[in-house]
């Protein structure tokens, strides 16, 4: 692992930091979500590998559930939450010019940030 996140919504793994690339593995905690977001130089595409999900894709909200995937556009508004009362876990994989921290533009979020 080359980094571990902890969050208010649950914890991230980077598993690979490449320079065309950036691949992790999301936890979300039951009854929690991400912030509604979006960023300048990075596109996304989710895979749920346990558990269920709501996406919120540029307003429109989408269950997706294990194995099912979702693509995050660059500049598309989005977030995922956890309903359930399991845990949900998804791999992202982020491709773009840039895949720092700071290319998050939070647009709503629950934790204030």
């Amino acid at each position: 692992m080359l980094e571990i996140g902890d969050r208010p919504w649950g914890k991230y793994y980077v598993l690979e930091d490449e320079p065309h690339y950036k691949l992790k593995r999301i936890e979300v905690n039951p009854g929690q979500r991400l912030s509604y977001q979006f960023h300048h130089h990075r596109q996304e595409y989710w895979t749920i590998v346990e558990g269920e999900a709501v996406v919120t894709l540029d307003g429109e909200e989408i269950f997706i559930k294990y194995g099912e995937s979702i693509h995050i556009p660059l500049g598309a508004k989005h977030r995922i939450e956890n309903r359930s009362a399991e845990l949900v876990v998804f791999v992202e994989v982020q491709t773009g010019t840039y895949f720092g921290e700071d290319d998050i533009v939070r647009l709503q979020d629950d934790y204030e940030r």
